[in-house]
């Protein structure tokens, strides 16, 4: 009977292993639900008061008797009191705990300690909040969900385009409704690119006008000139091209205070115009002058148009998307104005620190620090804002040439004609004949 039962029991082992690893790399959240978070919160509760004490956590105060007076307690030592933590609860691919902070506790400290709390947890990373003041909010992710990131889900919406996955396993969306208009920065061969594909993946099947300007010859945007309503390859057309949209936008103003409506989504459908996003590859290629007179006004013309665009399209179905390997003040004074209009922010690997500084820092200290410990080997991942004013880890879906290409082809009959684009595109052919 002992050989059976061993040989059964060593099967049963053998299954369940089986089993786990099978959960683990097709169901990852079953296999955390059911092994992981048990271990993982057991970790979190049992180390937490050592974990505390070790990175200055806890705090010190007399023993009780201190209250008979400073004699009583003479030689007595000071006693390290620990913050209160929440019992660990459960999320999808991580675990979150609430810590209640002591008089002059701040979330600094916390988010000091955050790599003690990865090794001492055994986890992927742990995300320091505050959601309100006394609290701190411990977000820890089991495994890195960017590492294989699935396909995720999310309601289709006109101007909204699943680009990816965020760090909490979520859908990673630009809802251009939310935020209309995005700066993408991000070093050769970190992503970029791919995402920009991706967008226009996204948006090649809805009924909205794409307008590419790629200075760089149309090499990147010019593979999808079948869907583009219209295609710039040099400063010269960006003028025109920017120039006829915001002569398009003051019509739009005029239709909306006519029907005594503050937007466009507030006219009749009938009446109301194309959405239009205008993708910007390279912003450096558009502020840059040789010191030329000719190109330095052509710089400062496109630098006031995209402006004007970044002011005022939100309500009037104009988007900017605005894309560069470097962004820099050094471009111009004009780059940091347009910057202020760009409520959406995405950052890749970047070369140099300010191009991190100036996409992320006026929002948020932290994402700079995260953004700019970025890989080579991560490619797709960047940091990302969100329509709450917050930030995460992202990465986008791997989107081929081949694919985005095709997905434009298949899509082209829907390409909506810009009458005042081609006008414009018209005449400055003329002029050069």
């Amino acid at each position: 009977m002992g050989p059976i039962t061993l040989a059964f029991g060593l099967a049963l082992l053998a299954w369940v292993l089986v089993v786990g690893d099978l959960l683990r790399r097709h169901r990852p959240a079953w296999h955390w639900y059911l092994a992981g978070y048990p271990a993982t919160a057991c970790r979190v509760v049992f180390t937490w008061r050592k974990v505390a004490m070790l990175n200055d956590l806890s705090v010190t105060r007399r023993p009780p008797r201190g209250l008979l007076g400073d004699l009583v307690v003479k030689g007595d030592p000071l006693r390290p009191v620990v913050p209160r933590l929440s019992f660990p609860r459960a999320t999808r691919l991580g675990l979150t705990a609430t810590v209640r902070l002591h008089a002059g506790q701040t979330p600094a400290t916390y988010m000091k300690a955050a790599d003690a709390l990865v090794h001492a947890w055994k986890v992927h990373a742990v995300r320091v909040t505050s959601p309100e003041r006394g609290l701190v909010l411990l977000t820890a992710t089991a495994s890195d969900p960017l590492a294989r990131p699935g396909l995720a889900s999310a309601p289709a919406a006109l101007l909204s385009a699943l680009i990816g996955v965020l760090e909490n396993g979520g859908a990673w969306v630009m809802d251009l409704r939310l935020v209309p208009h995005w700066l993408i920065a991000g070093a050769t061969r970190s992503g970029k690119s791919t995402l920009l594909a991706r967008l226009i993946t996204q948006l090649a099947p809805q009924p909205v006008a794409l307008v590419g300007i790629d200075c760089k010859g149309g090499m990147e945007l010019g593979l999808f000139a079948e869907r583009l309503s219209a295609l710039t390859t040099c400063r010269r057309e960006a003028v025109a091209v920017l120039a006829a949209l915001v002569n398009d936008m003051q019509e739009r103003m005029r239709a909306c205070r006519t029907a005594g409506v503050r937007s466009i989504w507030e006219l009749p459908e009938k009446l109301r115009p194309v959405p239009v996003v205008v993708i910007v590859d390279e912003i450096a290629e558009l502020y840059l002058s040789d010191g030329r007179r000719e190109s330095k006004a052509e710089a400062e013309q496109c630098s006031t148009l995209l402006l004007r665009l970044a002011q005022l399209g939100a309500a009037l179905g104009m988007h900017l998307v605005v894309a560069g390997q470097r962004v820099g003040s050094d471009l111009g004074p004009g780059v940091t104005a347009l910057r202020a209009q760009l409520g959406g922010r995405i950052c890749h690997r970047v070369n140099d620190p300010g191009t991190a500084e100036m996409t992320l820092g006026d929002l948020n200290k932290d994402a700079v620090v995260v953004a700019q410990s970025i890989t080579a080997a991560e490619q797709g991942v960047a940091v990302c804002t969100g329509p709450d004013g917050g930030w995460s880890r992202a990465r986008s879906h791997l989107t081929t040439t081949e694919e985005a290409m095709a997905t434009a082809r298949k899509h082209a009959a829907l390409t909506p004609a810009l009458p005042a684009i081609d006008r414009a595109l018209a005449a400055l052919e003329g002029d050069d004949k």
